[in-house]
């Protein structure tokens, strides 16, 4: 019994991580470039159970009795990084990557500057000229003149973005936009809503850029409502069995009390 309410309450657990997952999802629909995260469950190891009541002549065997399950536990969280749809609208430092890779933009820290990587793409120029994105991160581009991969300065909204990334202010290319890929999308972890970290970084070139464009997020609202109202089920029967087991106990002890 006391088994069960064990794997009761693991069921709860796992439940409610799943409810936090999937409303982190519905609550980034509208979020440009936002990939969907899945929360994965394992099974705790099944412990077998076994007796000695059969006999074999005068001699008593092990009679396996099969697999007991202990309940489930959190694997991992694991994102969905297929493309969404692209919408378009009226801003020129709207910018969506059509293909594979992710936006490089720079975030500053005491420990130094960090770079990131974005498929959201909903940019403006700040105050100091400077491209950023909406948490004032820094866009990196390669610098035409110079050579050096470094924030973006543009000091102008007045300017085209070719489908290979270049930035053409009077008809000159000043920069190129740093588009970066990763062999393996599992080593990637999630900064925020939007960001991610990674290592071994390469440059993408399976992929376009979109001026005017912005990528949507590519969570399935439907689906994540089944999930929502399944997790949501789930988690009332594990209420259920956990209040089933208890009055149980508190029975079976009120009358083992009252034995005289």
């Amino acid at each position: 019994m006391i088994r069960g309410l064990y794997t009761a309450v693991s069921g709860m657990i796992t439940e409610e991580a799943k409810q936090n997952v999937v409303t982190n999802n519905l609550a980034n629909v509208t979020t440009p470039g936002f990939k969907s995260d899945n929360l994965s469950v394992k099974q705790f190891d099944d412990v077998l159970l076994y007796n000695y009541d059969k006999k074999v002549g005068n001699k008593n065997v092990r009679h396996d009795l099969g697999g007991l399950s202990m309940g489930s536990k959190i694997d991992e969280v694991n994102t969905y990084f297929q493309q969404g749809m692209l919408e378009k609208t009226d801003r020129a430092t709207d910018f969506a990557i059509q293909g594979k890779g992710f936006f490089v933009v720079e975030r500053e820290g005491q420990g130094g500057n960090e770079r990131l990587y974005t498929r959201n793409g909903h940019f403006y120029v700040n105050n100091r000229g400077f491209l950023v994105n909406d948490s004032g991160y820094n866009v990196i581009g390669r610098n035409n003149d110079t050579g050096a991969v470094e924030p973006i300065r543009l000091n102008t909204e007045n300017f085209t973005l070719t489908k290979e990334g270049n930035i053409l202010v009077d008809g000159n290319t000043t920069y190129t936009l740093q588009v970066a890929d990763f062999q393996n999308y599992n080593d990637l972890r999630k900064v925020g809503h939007d960001a991610y970290t990674g290592n071994n970084a390469v440059n993408s070139t399976d992929y376009i850029v979109k001026q005017n464009t912005l990528e949507k997020s590519n969570v399935n609202t439907i689906r994540e409502m089944i999930e929502m109202m399944t997790v949501m089920r789930t988690f009332e029967t594990n209420q259920k069995i956990i209040q089933s087991i208890d009055d149980t106990l508190g029975k079976a002890v009120n009358e083992i009390g009252n034995v005289r």
